[in-house]
């Protein structure tokens, strides 16, 4: 039987890959789409562990060739997943996580409607600055323009909300890894045609609750915070941070 194909999307600086990092840590059975990009590597990232780094021109001639089942350009870079690594996946049988952003889901949910869409978001605007300045100053810069342009575009990103399956608020790293294998578990289990045992009971509940249809309560506040539900009708976001962040 052919694997399952997990998307998982957030804004940049939502800790989407340490919830990848950490799941793939626990869970077995399950590939990871090692993505291409023509953006130079950071801090301590390595050529085919967090991405297949390339050259614009052989971004391109990969393009031009369909080499990739779904690719973007996002703030001056390409990224993309290639077709070879999901083939591999689905011969072998094994479940496909890909890590993309909202324009690479929205291609990959287009040719293939029953992958599980999963979106991450973090609490508050003021947590997610907090989370990119601490990258940036891990990677030896801070660079306030391209920090204030990211900042900016996780509201975009977050109004597409309504196109995943799942919605996770990354605000407990503990409780949001449990979260996620739930999800995991319990689509295998209701794909595998057998009976569900008792045991997966709480699997079972703790991945409903993540469902959109059922993540309202916990969506409410996020989607406030970051303007793009304001009861007030106001746009506003508030990207302080706290004084002793610095």
């Amino acid at each position: 039987m052919a694997g399952i194909l997990f998307i998982i999307s957030a804004p940049s600086g939502s800790g989407k890959s340490t919830l990848v990092s950490e799941v793939r840590k626990q869970l077995t059975g399950i590939e990871f789409s090692v993505s291409w990009t023509t953006r130079a590597p950071r801090g301590s990232e390595q050529d085919g562990r967090e991405y297949h780094f390339t050259t614009r021109d052989e971004f391109e001639r990969m393009r031009d060739a369909g080499e990739f089942l779904e690719y973007a350009e996002v703030f001056g870079n390409y990224y993309g997943t290639a077709r070879r690594s999901l083939e591999a996946a689905a011969a072998s049988g094994r479940d496909m996580l890909l890590d993309i952003d909202v324009q690479g889901a929205a291609q990959v949910r287009k040719a293939m409607p029953e992958a599980v869409s999963i979106f991450v978001l973090p609490p508050n605007p003021k947590v997610l600055r907090t989370r990119l300045r601490n990258r940036s100053r891990a990677e030896g810069h801070i660079n306030e323009s391209v920090l204030y342009l990211r900042l900016s575009e996780a509201s975009n990103e977050i109004e597409n909300y309504r196109d995943y399956g799942y919605i996770l608020v990354n605000d407990v790293l503990d409780r949001t890894v449990a979260q996620l294998e739930a999800i995991i578990l319990s689509e295998r289990y209701y794909r595998c045609g057998q009976e569900i045992p008792l045991r997966a009971t709480r699997v079972l509940e703790i991945a409903a609750a993540c469902k959109q249809a059922n993540s309202r309560e916990r969506l409410q506040p996020v989607l406030e915070a970051f303007g793009i539900e304001n009861p007030s009708g106001q746009q506003f976001l508030n990207f302080e941070e706290d004084t002793d962040d610095d």
